[in-house]
């Protein structure tokens, strides 16, 4: 029988990742079973992610890293009674020229896109705060609406990397309260 180099490799990444402790984070298992598949799944953690309001923002690039987290957050829609508020308080986008022709005008744009976030409950006390980045660059063109067009696709960019940031770690805030509400002598 043929092995190739490519299968044993993935035989060996799969043997690695089973018995390294991987667990999902979105979800925990009711019980101590060694096996996810035996038994039922707790979906506390989407729901409580569920239960976040994202605030307005004001600024383009803000609505789209709205809609992109009220996607990730509530796609069953936005809660009735939301437990926690997420607040997105600053966003600070910085571009430098790159690649410079003979007279000095750029041809491509690097643009850093910095966003400070804070996660409130429903009394007003901060839970978490944070900031979130993204590294992007486009195309300076010849024609202005596909410099336009490259921008703005930029920028769909920039809020989809940086809503995916911040419900990753909005995710491992509630992991974490579950797993200290789990097992509380573990801390």
């Amino acid at each position: 029988m043929f092995y190739s180099r490519k299968n044993i490799a993935l035989a060996a990444l799969v043997a690695f990742i089973a018995g390294c402790g991987f667990e999902p984070l979105y979800v925990e298992k009711k019980s101590n079973s060694e096996w996810y598949y035996d038994n039922e799944f707790d979906t506390s953690i989407k729901d409580e992610m569920a239960s976040v309001k994202v605030e307005l923002i004001q600024d383009r690039i803000g609505q789209l890293i709205r809609n992109d987290l009220l996607d990730k957050l509530t796609p069953k829609g936005i809660p009735q009674s939301p437990k926690y508020y997420l607040k997105i308080t600053d966003i600070k986008i910085d571009e430098v020229d790159q690649a410079l022709r003979n007279d000095i005008t750029a041809t491509r744009k690097k643009v850093i896109y910095k966003v400070y976030y804070v996660l409130n409950d429903k009394d007003h006390k901060k839970l978490i705060k944070g900031d979130s980045v993204a590294y992007l660059g486009y195309d300076i063109l010849r024609d202005p609406y596909s410099t336009t067009f490259a921008k703005k696709k930029n920028e769909k960019n920039a809020a989809k990397i940086i809503a995916n940031d911040i419900s990753l770690r909005l995710g491992a805030y509630f992991h974490s309260l579950q797993t200290k509400r789990g097992n509380p002598n573990e801390y």
